[in-house]
């Protein structure tokens, strides 16, 4: 086992290695189409790895498989690991959709530049990682010592579903969140970007630098006060820091969503580090298309709260629906989502056509 989760972590780490030190190694606004690109690439990667999951699982390679599943105390084969593992991601998936709004919500305030966006967001997806590790192992040796806590985890995703539903999104300034208020307490924050950095040295020649490298310097009364020498925080950390926070709040919610569908240590981390390294270039190719989409929060909502029922009566439902119910859980999963994507595209058409007959 030590040797398949240490390959796996390996490719991750290769993965971004390439990503950062290569693909994206100069600063650039990332286009639709790029992202685009980049998601049918994580995408097809994620699916690829369920082929390993079933063979890895059917034929117990390196030992996957040989423990029984806390959540339904079944033996994973080939199969019944595909399933969840598939189920996993893409409830990880759908719940990131959420995520974006917040980002792009911390980028609209902050004033990001679109050029430096990737590069907050590699950094915010390498800390999602390590945090989701470890609140996965924790969560994973809870579950295997309190078996109760399933219900704990199935009523928190249902009350988190009525939040969603029936409590509005605000549209609170970033800049006043308690991370942000503790940095600026303690340290010194330069009142300008200095290209991609997230620290500067006062007097070094990036503290001279303006937002974009082609321009010339724009002056930073923060960096002209400090002393020669001193390490100043930018606006980017405060930005990077606002992404880990919102991920934490996220992640919150949608360990314990997995946990319902598996107890499987691997199968939980691999469906969740799959969909995370995914989330960067959906940012890019749906932050401007995400508000278009005016159903599919209610969706998630409905999704958090199948996933929350299904945990609390996981025993009822394996014995009424089969050993396999986890796949009647996946298609629901895939029908609620699409039932919201449908219902926006068809109300957003349906406004525009009013608004055209509105102006004639």
């Amino acid at each position: 086992m030590l040797l398949i989760w240490s390959g796996f972590i390996l490719f991750v780490l290769l993965m971004l290695v390439l990503d950062l030190g290569v693909f994206n190694r100069k600063a650039h606004a990332i286009s639709v189409k790029e992202a685009l690109g980049w998601s049918a690439l994580w995408i097809a990667l994620s699916f690829l790895f369920g082929v390993f999951v079933y063979f890895g699982y059917e034929h117990h390679w390196m030992g996957l498989g040989l423990a029984r599943d806390a959540v339904d105390g079944n033996i994973n084969d080939g199969s019944a690991a595909l399933i969840k593992y598939l189920t996993g991601y893409i409830v990880e998936k759908s719940l990131s959709v959420d995520n974006i709004f917040v980002m792009a919500m911390i980028f609209t305030f902050m004033a990001v530049p679109r050029r430096y966006q990737h590069r907050v967001l590699f950094w915010g997806i390498v800390g999602a990682l390590v945090l989701r590790g470890l609140m996965i192992g924790i969560g994973a040796q809870l579950v295997a010592r309190f078996q109760w806590i399933l219900y704990v985890f199935g009523v928190f995703l249902i009350l988190t579903a009525l939040k969603m539903l029936l409590v509005r999104d605000g549209h609170n300034d970033p800049e006043k969140s308690l991370a942000v208020r503790m940095i600026r307490r303690f340290s010194r924050v330069t009142d300008r970007y200095h290209c991609q950095h997230f620290l500067v040295r006062a007097g070094s020649e990036a503290s001279r630098v303006g937002r974009v490298p082609e321009e010339a310097p724009e002056p930073d009364p923060t960096v002209d006060r400090a002393r020669p020498g001193l390490l100043l925080l930018t606006p980017l950390a405060l930005a990077l820091v606002l992404i880990e926070t919102t991920d934490l709040v996220f992640a919150v919610d949608s360990i314990p969503a997995v946990f319902a569908i598996t107890a499987d240590p691997f199968l939980v981390f691999t469906s969740n580090i799959f969909a995370i390294l995914g989330l960067r270039s959906l940012y890019f190719a749906l932050a401007g298309l995400i508000k278009e989409f005016k159903y599919l929060k209610p969706a998630l909502a409905v999704v958090l709260a199948t996933v929350g029922f299904k945990m609390l009566a996981h025993t009822w439902l394996s014995a009424v629906l089969g050993r396999y119910f986890n796949l009647y859980l996946l298609a629901a999963i895939a029908l609620i989502l699409a039932v919201g994507v449908i219902a926006s595209i068809l109300a957003d058409r349906h406004e525009q056509e009013n608004g055209g007959n509105a102006a004639t």
